[in-house]
């Protein structure tokens, strides 16, 4: 840990998709640094055990079993938080879903089940958090996790690429519309930053998972310290000047070529149908 114990003292931070992943570990880092902290995701069996090995570190935690794709169930979960705390500090808009398909076999289904948690449930939280932050007179931050691909486009996992692209911008927006209301937004832009579930979804085969090493000039991926330290940073007070930025993260990746999964132009029809296939369901 390179910063002082105290950075984030008393901060309320609640982390969307906070229960498992990079959510988890940057919940971690900000209650290690003193925040306190409210997680929410959809299954509460998750939430309760990360909220176990919180306590027994001696980190404040609050969880709530939310889908942030119902914007009423996101008003409650907010109302819990203020209740609970008295006051909320940061968000960070982490929860998020992807995978990778030819865009033509999609339905519209499979898009919504994208944009509806990435952008809508993004929108969702950040207008919740903010009504009530602009009412009260409150400073606050929110944090946006986002991709280099919302700027560059992907083949392959368009819904992602359109949805974190709103997110980049409603990030850029906001920062302007509510500075005079001292809320700053802040985003990170990861590269390949491997995590249970959402890795083997993304990079199926041991072959796509190399190449996405490969691609990385750096020739490695991010570990979650690296990514909970940048994030800690941008939402401590000691980046309070930082405004409508986003920061990359990914080791020149997208420097060395725009469009995270265009090499899966390479894939016939019929090894996307055995991708699907041992593609992990989820539960």
């Amino acid at each position: 840990m390179i910063f002082r114990e105290d950075l984030l003292k008393d901060k309320v931070v609640l982390v969307t998709g906070g229960g498992s992943g990079l959510g988890r570990a940057m919940a971690e880092t900000f209650g290690k640094l003193g925040a306190k902290l409210a997680i929410v995701g959809r299954r509460q069996a998750i939430l309760d055990e990360t909220a176990d090995a919180f306590r027994q570190a001696g980190i404040p935690v609050l969880t709530h079993a939310l889908d942030i794709r119902d914007a009423e169930a996101v008003d409650r979960a907010m109302d819990a938080v203020f209740n609970h705390y008295g006051r909320l500090d940061v968000l960070v808009n982490n929860a998020a879903g992807n995978f990778v398909s030819p865009t033509e076999r999609l339905s519209p289904r499979a898009v919504d089940a994208i944009m509806n948690i990435v952008l809508h449930g993004t929108f969702y939280c950040t207008l919740a958090a903010g009504k009530r932050w602009i009412a009260r007179g409150d400073r606050a931050t929110v944090l946006n996790i986002t991709t280099t691909y919302a700027w560059t486009g992907s083949g392959y996992v368009v819904p992602s690429a359109a949805a974190k692209a709103g997110v980049l911008a409603m990030t850029r927006s906001l920062a302007v519309e509510w500075a005079r209301h001292h809320i700053r937004q802040v985003a990170i832009a990861p590269g390949p930053f491997p995590t249970e579930g959402a890795w083997s979804r993304l990079m199926p085969t041991d072959e796509l998972a190399s190449e996405a090493v490969n691609r990385v000039p750096m020739k490695r991926v991010g570990t979650p310290e690296e990514l909970t330290t940048l994030a800690a940073y941008l939402i401590s007070d000691a980046a309070d000047y930082i405004n409508g930025e986003v920061i990359t993260i990914d080791g020149g990746e997208w420097l060395n070529g725009a469009g995270m999964f265009n090499s899966m132009e390479r894939i016939t029809p019929e090894q996307w149908d055995m991708l699907r296939a041992m593609m992990p369901k989820k539960s």
